[in-house]
Formats: structure tokens, sequence, C-alpha cells
């Protein structure tokens, strides 16, 4: 079983940054994908940004730019650091991973990160 555990979300005036942190645990050897994903009130999940274990990294077109998503694997965790951040990036975000060849997915809690104007 694999456990997710996120940190660092907060509350920030416009302009500041704030750095995410999601601690991996149990059994996630092997190749695997990890990312953030948001939900704002009242609208749809969405992707944020994601980081394979071989560092390739996406991210989702209104983050480009201001959010670094990072990874240190011999931590099992990994990192948003968001700057500029707006009010309209208020939301929960939600650390994920998946397993690969299986696909096996996992989520976090989630942290709530609030952005003042």
């Amino acid at each position: 079983q694999v456990q997710l555990v996120e940190s660092g979300g907060g509350l920030v005036q416009a302009g500041g940054s704030l750095r995410l942190s999601c601690a991996a645990s149990g059994s996630i050897s092997g190749r695997s994908t990890m990312g953030w994903h948001r939900q704002a009130p009242g609208k749809q999940h969405e992707f944020v940004a994601s980081i394979t274990s071989g560092d390739s990294t996406n991210y989702a077109d209104s983050v480009k730019g201001r959010f670094t998503i990072s990874r240190d694997n011999a931590k099992n965790t990994v990192y948003l650091q968001m700057n500029s951040l707006k009010p309209e990036d208020t939301a929960v975000y939600y650390c994920k991973l998946v397993r690969w060849p299986a696909g096996n997915t996992y989520w976090g809690q989630g942290t709530q990160v609030t952005v003042s104007s």
C-alpha cells in the first residue's frame, strides 16, 4: 500500500510564494509519475503539474512559468514551488502518484492553498 502525505499549504497574498511537499511511503519501488492536481470551490478537479522518475515534467498552461515541480527520488518526495501566486490559484491541492507499468494510482489527502487579493 502507498501513502502520500502533503504539507506546505497556507494563506499567502497575491504575488507571494508557497512550496508544497508530498512524501510517499510504502510499496513505491520502480517507475512512477508524481504530480499535483487541484480543485477550487465550485470548479472541476484539474491537473497542475507532473514529473516522471526520469525527471520529465509537464505543466498546465495556467501555471507555466510560475510553478516548478521537482522530486527527490532518494526521499520519495515531490515538491511544487509556486511563485507569483494569484487568487485564482486558491484551491485544495492533491498529490498524485502513478506506479508503472500497472498504472496503480494513489492520492494524498489534500492541502489548502489560499491566495488573497
